[in-house]
Order: C-alpha cells, then sequence, then structure tokens
C-alpha cells in the first residue's frame, strides 16, 4: 500500500532538508544554501549542495540528487518504507501502520480536511463580496486592516443565523460535521448551530497549509460571550501541537534566524501588515513543549512577546518555566514587554516595524535573566526569603534536559545570587577564586565552535602546542618559524609568539598578555588536547605531533591554491595555468 502523500508532505514540512543531511554531513552556509563534503564520494573540496527552500540537495561529484526520502534510503541503505518511519519519528509524527484504523483515519481526515475547506471558501468570498457585511469590514478598517491582510490569512466572518449546516449535511453525516468542532448540538432546540456564529474567523492551517481549526473574534462588545474562542480539540487538532501562522512563517527559515511567539490571531497579523512576517501565535493555551520543539526546528532565536499588561506577564512566565527545560546551547529563547496596555497589533500600528525592532533589540530579556528577575522581585533580603528562593532558582535550573545548558544556566543563578550576598562569599574567595562564564559566553562560544573550519581547529591545535612547550620550542625554532597561518587572528598571536621565542629571553605564556577570551578559547577548542590527556607525551613525541600539523597546513595550503589555479584555468585554459597547477597537485600527492 502506498503512504497518503498527506503523511508524506508532512513528514517533508516539518523537517529541514538541512536537518536531516547534518546529521550526516557536516554543513556550513553559503547564501541560501548549505555545502558540504560530498557522502557519497571521497573528496577534499565541497561539492555537495543543499537547498531548505527548494526542499532538495544535490551533489557535483556524483550527480545524486533528491529529497530527505532519498537522502536516508541512499545514505542508510534503506526502503522507502523503513526510510519514512525513520523520518516520522524525527519528524515527532505516529508511525503510519496502514491497518483497517488507518485507512479508516485517513478516510475521515479527507472528509474532515473537504468540510474545513469548503467552510473556509465559503466564509472568506462572503466577507470579501457579501454586501450584507459591511459591519465586519467596517471593524477590520478600523483595526487598519485592507483587503490584503484579508486575503492572505483567508479572514473569514459568519453571520449570526448562518444556515452552512444545511447545506453541508447533504454530502457528510450529522456525526462527522460535529466531529470537525465547527457545529454542536442545542440540546433545548434540537438543531445544529454554528460555533462561530457572529464571529471573524481565523484558519487555523497545520504545517502543509491546510485549515484544521478555526479562531473566532466577537466584533461587538457583548459582555456575555469571550472575546476569542477556538475550536474544541479533535482527531486532528490538538491546541499544545499547533501554531497559528506557523506554515507561512516557516518558508521564512532560511532568511530569518528568529521567530516572534504571540498571544492572538490580531497581533501576527497586525505584524505581518506592518511587514514582520515572522510571527506566530499559541492558541489560547498555555505554551507547550512540543510547540517550542516545533519553532526550534526551524528557527534558533524564538522571542516571546505578550500583551503588556498582567495576564501577559503571568502567561510570559508559565512559558519561561516550562520552556527552559527545552534550552539547547544553539537555541535561544528571549521575552519582550511591551508597554502597559499594549499588545503586539496596537504597538507595531502605533510606531511601525523599525520602531518594533529597535525596541526588541535594546528590550528583550533572556529566559533565565527574565526567571531570575522575577523570583529576585519576590525576595526579601533575609535568610529564609533567599534559602527559598536558591531553591526555586536550582529547582528550574534542573528541569532543562541539556546537560551543558543546565550547568551555566545553574551557574549563572548562583553567580546572581552572590552578589545579592557579598559577605557570605568574602571568606571563600581567600582561599579560592572560581573564573567563571556567563551563559551568554558559554553559548557565544559554543556557537563558535559550530562554525570552525577544519583549518581554524589545526591552528588552534598547533598553537596550544606551541604555548605549552615555549622552552622546548625557542630550542627548537626552526620547526616552527615558516609555518604558515589562514586566519588573522591565529596569524597575528602565532607572529607574536615567533617574535618572543626568538628574543632569546625566557618565555612563558603570561609574558605573551594574550586576551583571555583568545586563550580560553584555543583552550577549549584545540582538538590535540584530546590525544594529549589519552597518551604520555615527551619531547620526541611533541615535535612529531608538531610535524603532523605544519604538513596538515601545508595541505591546506596546497588546497587552497590548487582551487584558485582551477578557477583560472577554467578562465583562460592557459599553458602555463595547467603547468602549474600540474606541479601543485605533485606536491600535494608528496605530502
Amino acid at each position: 500500500m502506498k503512504y497518503p502523500k498527506e503523511y508524506l508532505d508532512e513528514i517533508k514540512t516539518r523537517l529541514k532538508v538541512s536537518t536531516v543531511v547534518s546529521k550526516t554531513v557536516s554543513l556550513k552556509k553559503r547564501g541560501k544554501e548549505f555545502v558540504g563534503l560530498s557522502p557519497f564520494k571521497n573528496e577534499k573540496t565541497p561539492s555537495f549542495t543543499v537547498n531548505d527552500e527548494k526542499e532538495f540537495y544535490h551533489c557535483f561529484a556524483t550527480s545524486e540528487h533528491g529529497n530527505i526520502f532519498d537522502f536516508v534510503m541512499k545514505i542508510q541503505n534503506l526502503k522507502f518504507g523503513e526510510a519514512v518511519k525513520h523520518l516520522a519519528q524525527l519528524a515527532g509524527m505516529q508511525p503510519y501502520m496502514f491497518s483497517k484504523q488507518d485507512e479508516q483515519r485517513e478516510k475521515k481526515w479527507k472528509e474532515y480536511q473537504s468540510i474545513f475547506n469548503q467552510y473556509v471558501d465559503f466564509y472568506h468570498n462572503e466577507l470579501l463580496k457579501n454586501e450584507s457585511y459591511s459591519i465586519a469590514r467596517d471593524y477590520l478598517k478600523n483595526r487598519s486592516l485592507t483587503k490584503e491582510e484579508v486575503k492572505k490569512f483567508k479572514i473569514g466572518y459568519i453571520e449570526k443565523n448562518p444556515n452552512f449546516f444545511e447545506k453541508l449535511k447533504n454530502t457528510y453525516s450529522e456525526q462527522t460535521l460535529v466531529e470537525t468542532g465547527l457545529f454542536y448540538l442545542d440540546e433545548k432546540k434540537k438543531i445544529y448551530v454554528e460555533r462561530f456564529r457572529g464571529r471573524l474567523i481565523f484558519p487555523i492551517n497545520n504545517i502543509s497549509s491546510q485549515p484544521i481549526a478555526l479562531g473566532g473574534r466577537i466584533i461587538e462588545k457583548i459582555d456575555y460571550l469571550a472575546k476569542y474562542i477556538n475550536s474544541p480539540e479533535t482527531n486532528f487538532f490538538k491546541k499544545g501541537s499547533n501554531l497559528y501562522n506557523l506554515d507561512l512563517a516557516r518558508k521564512l527559515s532560511n532568511k530569518i534566524d528568529n521567530i516572534y511567539l504571540v498571544e492572538g490571531y490580531m497581533d501576527v497579523v497586525g505584524l505581518s501588515k506592518n511587514g514582520i512576517d515572522n510571527a506566530v501565535a499559541n492558541l489560547g493555551t498555555s505554551l507547550t513543549d512540543k510547540q517550542i520543539l516545533t519553532l526550534n526546528q526551524f528557527f534558533d532565536d524564538i522571542i516571546i512577546c505578550f500583551d503588556g499588561d498582567e495576564s501577559g506577564y503571568k502567561a510570559a512566565l508559565r512559558a519561561a518555566e516550562n520552556s527552559i527545560k527545552e534550552l539547547k546551547p544553539e537555541k535561544n529563547i528571549s521575552f519582550l514587554f511591551l508597554p502597559n496596555k499594549e499588545d503586539p497589533d496596537s504597538y507595531v500600528n502605533k510606531n511601525g516595524k523599525a520602531n518594533f525592532i529597535d525596541f526588541t533589540k535594546q528590550s528583550k530579556l533572556s529566559i533565565h535573566q527574565f526567571i531570575f528577575s522575577h523570583y529576585k522581585k519576590q525576595t526579601e533580603n533575609n535568610p529564609s526569603s533567599l534559602a527559598i528562593f536558591e531553591k526555586k532558582l536550582r529547582s528550574i535550573a534542573n528541569t532543562i534536559k541539556d546537560d551543558f545548558i543546565k550547568k551555566y544556566v545553574l551557574e549563572y543563578f548562583l553567580e546572581k545570587i552572590a552578589e545579592l550576598t557579598p559577605h557570605s562569599n568574602q571568606n571563600k574567595k581567600k582561599f579560592f577564586v572560581k573564573r567563571t562564564k556567563s551563559l551568554d559566553t558559554t553559548k557565544r562560544h559554543f556557537n563558535e565552535s559550530q562554525s570552525l573550519t577544519g583549518v581554524e581547529l589545526k591552528e588552534f591545535s598547533l598553537l596550544y602546542l606551541v604555548m605549552n612547550n615555549l622552552n622546548l620550542l625557542q630550542i627548537n625554532i626552526h620547526l616552527i618559524e615558516n609555518i604558515k597561518f589562514f586566519t588573522e587572528v591565529n596569524k597575528k598571536i602565532f607572529e607574536l609568539i615567533i617574535e618572543k621565542l626568538k628574543s632569546g629571553e625566557q618565555t612563558s605564556i603570561e609574558d605573551l598578555k594574550l586576551d583571555n577570551q583568545l586563550l580560553e578559547k584555543i583552550n577549549k577548542f584545540a582538538p590535540i588536547k584530546h590525544i594529549l590527556k589519552n597518551q604520555p607525551v615527551n619531547d620526541q613525541k611533541t615535535i612529531e605531533l608538531l610535524e603532523d600539523i605544519s604538513r596538515d597546513l601545508m595541505n591546506y595550503d596546497l588546497e587552497f591554491r590548487i582551487q584558485e589555479l582551477e578557477s583560472k584555468f577554467s578562465k583562460d585554459m592557459s599553458e602555463t595555468t595547467f603547468n602549474e597547477l600540474k606541479e601543485l597537485k605533485k606536491k600535494q600527492n608528496l605530502n
């Protein structure tokens, strides 16, 4: 049996090609694409590209080309069905079992989809064309929304006494119509009622842009009615697993790293009207793990921006305590608090896009800063209160799943508490001073490690060896004085070391007066330190390791020059260029 197209499309839309490929291939961003070494052939120059926007990979060395299913089948030697199961699990989806239940579910899904499409299309078109809907159109004008926004988000309006149920029941059973959540039975009158009557409707789409639920807003001031309502949960709609506008916003993830998470549909629409399309809204419930994980698949920085009132602040605090556990070194979660009585829609309409973005840059708080700041305000300056404060922060830090982030968030909390109680730490400081990094520095270092090239890592290893063997290399300076460095910062450090060693004076690392952050970076990322830990190293071994690394750096230089000549030869087809190229390749083979 074939997998339903909708099921396969759902997997493809949940998973970027780069997400799947990067589990096997080390990728680097280059413009709109990613590049890396081919997994299908041994090579030194990257010829393998990934394009998330077009949802394919291509290998210029072997002409291999395809989507995520093709890639997993080829790399892991799987059949199509096995690849689908593997990727469905990676996407957080239930496996498709091909049982009778699955067949029935697929049939119900098609009916559900058809009903929602008809329903949304009908009331959207009515809002655009029906003259009797002027009250709804006037409301939208007063909210500064144009026909463009109405069409983009397929907003509709349902009159107070609709009868679309009667039209649909000719094709679908009453039970099927009720299961969509669009209708319910009025027990007293024994009639089926449209849940969203008298409201503007905002279609909630799944990640494949199919409507699966609605949000509804009243446009008249009626005290006994809720301003907003959402579809009830159904077999195909779970509030905690979906986000309004994710289907459109995710398409921007190749160009934009951050996403605004707001409270309401009108906030998303208002931001979009002002040119800020990277916004989604949660659906009337507390922020869930699933929503954070979904956003993390597409964006590196989630900016939670709830309304600037007390309820918005409380919602933000709940969101912070719930989402911090999903924090990862390469991901950020921040909070943006607007002035009181403002929401994202009202703020951006008053102040414009540029001001909103500037306000974000100046005012957003990282998640750990927000949590600390909140609980600090609740704390009194006495031992009991401070003990409760510390216990609470330790408890929150311990919910974090990633061990590295957990460590540094806890360290941040304890450092900040120590600043509140300086006298209690005075004696400890006399005996032991711990140099700690802030969480932001740690995350920066992690992000740097993700972007370091092979040549930078080799340079770090060489610098690490040199700085830890200054006396040995002062005697044998001829071994290192002609080594070529490629990155400017490392080159300057190396030149400084060579100059010191050549002076003939006894030199220590402290004498070099290097920037502490640079030293930390070298000590943190130099791969050679792992080799040195695992085996005894004497002077002879150190020299051998130096020679190996210098040979690798020489090969990097040759490779770079070969690439330049290949590019030149492709343009001038000169015999001189060809001969130079041949000589360099000969040297490369000798090395």
